[in-house]
């Protein structure tokens, strides 16, 4: 919308909502009225106690004068707090309009676009209006209420005053007045765009931090932290330039006041003079100078402040609060449109094609396999602790994974069994030792895209907004037919969920699936992903004893390399072998041999069992 535009309907608002507090507008003029005498017997009292009292060499002429200032400076002190209460009756009724207004817009957006409900985009900038917008709105109205209440009653009262003491010294103390008047309206309309552009650019910076914080492990599974991280940096860039724009208007604005405020009592002063020749007494002058200095400048000092600072924001805040709300009858895109329409693939996925859920590219392109007789899995006196100080969680481990093998790995809570599997996902750099993927470095070089060799699925499996087809075949570089979903969904088991969903191309909406349901619909992606090698982290954790079963099988005649963090003993007793982790320790071999070697593991067998 123009600017003239904004201007149109903001100003519409106002004065229909100050139509609607008659009253409250009544009583604010009455006691301003008040103010207005205060601010002409200031002056007038000045210069008839020096014509009529101290320079006629009447003294107490004079002193009473002075007595009349005195009491008027009293009632306009009773005349400011009678002001402060009716500007209450308007203050706050405009405040709760606003919140109302607020809350009316949120849920019309709500109603009319459900797949923007609750997403931190969506929320962002309903929170900002009910808070920190709402009291902008509040606090801009209040000041700007009073200040211009004050300038127009104050300059009433000082040119009723300068008329009365002698017309001819509004010539000269008007054109300077006029000119930095002028000179102050010419900036309200580029600091009002400035503004809202800053606010606009506050706003899109709060959306695009709740997006990113919201899907912050698919931006990391995609190696998509650069460009994000670009798009937060181009928003705080335009910050800092609109701040600097707003800086260099508010400067022109200061000259503007300059002007308004110092050139007329310089005109004054000048022209005294040709003022006392013309016959104005020098009370008269005295006079003027008090209606200056003391009464009429300052208010046009801090009006203009006031129009130029609260006067613009809350023209830019109210524009908010007045745009249309959502028709709810409009027919809303659906959720996920955004995304499916700016990418050809979802944006992120937590078993990504880029090697795990957090996810670190590598330099391998899709078409790259591992050299036939290389190790799928390769660790090297690897050691790992989370900060210098810390307590190794992996130390010294020796560890070779042939091509095609199943592994299991077990061990307690918190030993260490997702450390394992990061640093092979290569999300985590070894503090010493090497791992190796395929007979290359497991972290690969970034910037070099995604690293197709290995497919990590974490325990919170990851299901994005689309067709349930494209949440199967996401990690794949190429199409995929609909008789290999159909083969993979029938290994997993999971067709029976794809039929309940809707079929293949049914809309998949990831809060109304239960965790089990997502994973399964994750293991179906990872079996479908050509990466060579698997990396489960308990990723069959919510799925029950059979689907897990039927899963794990098939995931392990599946061409390539398996390695599970086991959930259950019968995970560990279906692999071919089986790695211990007790505490630095660690121990390999298959199920059978192992009770006999690793106390942990006999006692986690028993453990399973006894629960089994």
């Amino acid at each position: 919308m123009s600017e003239y535009g904004t201007w149109r309907r903001v100003s519409r608002e106002g004065r229909r909502f100050l139509r609607g507090h008659p009253r409250s507008l009544r009583r604010l003029a009455l006691w301003s009225l008040l103010e207005s005498a205060h601010t002409f017997l200031g002056g007038y009292a000045v210069a008839r106690a020096l014509d009529d009292g101290f320079l006629a060499g009447r003294t107490g002429t004079g002193i009473l004068w002075l007595a009349v200032a005195a009491t008027g400076a009293v009632v306009g002190a009773l005349a400011l707090r009678g002001v402060f209460g009716g500007l209450a009756d308007l203050v706050e009724p405009l405040r709760d309009g606003l919140v109302r207004r607020s809350v009316r817009q949120a849920i019309g957006r709500a109603v009319a676009d459900p797949g923007r409900a609750g997403s931190g985009s969506g929320d962002a900038g309903a929170v900002s209006r009910l808070t920190q917008q709402t009291e902008m709105a509040r606090d801009s109205f209040a000041g700007l209420v009073l200040i211009a209440r004050s300038f127009v009653f104050t300059a009433l009262g000082a040119l009723l005053g300068l008329a009365a003491l002698a017309p001819v010294l509004l010539v000269l103390v008007a054109p300077a007045l006029l000119l930095g008047a002028a000179g102050f309206l010419a900036t309200l309309h580029p600091m009002a765009r400035v503004q809202r552009a800053a606010l606009d650019t506050d706003e899109a910076l709060s959306a695009h931090a709740g997006e990113l914080a919201a899907g912050l492990r698919d931006v990391v599974a995609c190696g998509g932290g650069a460009d994000a991280g670009a798009r937060v940096e181009a928003l705080i860039a335009e910050q800092e330039r609109l701040t600097g724009r707003l800086a260099r208007w508010t400067a022109l604005r200061t000259l503007a006041l300059g002007v308004a405020g110092r050139l007329p009592v310089v005109a004054l002063l000048a022209g005294t003079p040709w003022l006392l020749g013309r016959g104005v007494s020098a009370g008269a002058v005295a006079g003027a100078l008090t209606y200056l200095l003391q009464s009429l400048l300052p208010a046009l000092d801090a009006l203009m402040t006031a129009v130029g600072a609260a006067g613009t924001r809350l023209l830019v805040v109210l524009d908010r609060f007045c745009e249309p709300e959502p028709v709810e009858g409009r027919d809303p895109e659906p959720a996920g449109t955004e995304a499916t329409r700016t990418e050809p693939e979802p944006a992120g996925t937590e078993a990504a094609r880029t090697t795990s859920a957090a996810g670190a590219p590598g330099p391998h392109a899709p078409s790259a396999r591992p050299a036939p007789r290389a190790p799928a899995v390769e660790l090297r006196g690897v050691r790992f602790a989370y900060g210098p100080r810390a307590h190794p969680v992996i130390d010294g481990l020796d560890l070779v994974v042939g091509p095609g093998e199943h592994l299991a790995v077990v061990g307690p809570s918190g030993i260490g069994k997702s450390t394992l599997t990061a640093l092979i996902a290569g999300l985590l750099p070894p503090g010493g030792g090497s791992v190796r993927v395929g007979g290359a470095p497991a972290r690969g070089v970034p910037g070099q895209g995604p690293d197709v060799r290995r497919t990590l699925l974490p325990q919170q499996a990851y299901v994005f907004t689309g067709t349930v087809r494209e949440n199967l075949t996401h990690l794949c570089p190429g199409p995929v037919s609909g008789q290999e979903v159909e083969r993979a969904t029938t290994a997993l088991g999971s067709d029976r969920l794809v039929d309940r969903l809707g079929g293949p191309d049914a809309a998949v909406d990831p809060g109304r699936l239960t965790p089990g349901e997502r994973q399964h619909l994750a293991l179906t992606a990872a079996y479908l992903s050509p990466a060579p090698l698997l990396l489960l982290d308990e990723a069959t954790c919510h799925l029950d004893p059979r689907t897990e079963e039927r899963a794990e099988r098939a995931l392990a005649k599946r061409p390539g390399t398996l390695v599970v963090v086991a959930h259950r003993i019968s995970s560990a007793a279906r692999a071919d072998r089986v790695l211990v982790l007790d505490g630095t320790r660690a121990v390999c071999g298959t199920h059978a041999e192992l009770p006999a070697r690793s106390p942990l593991y006999r006692d986690l067998v028993g453990l399973w069992n006894a629960h089994g």
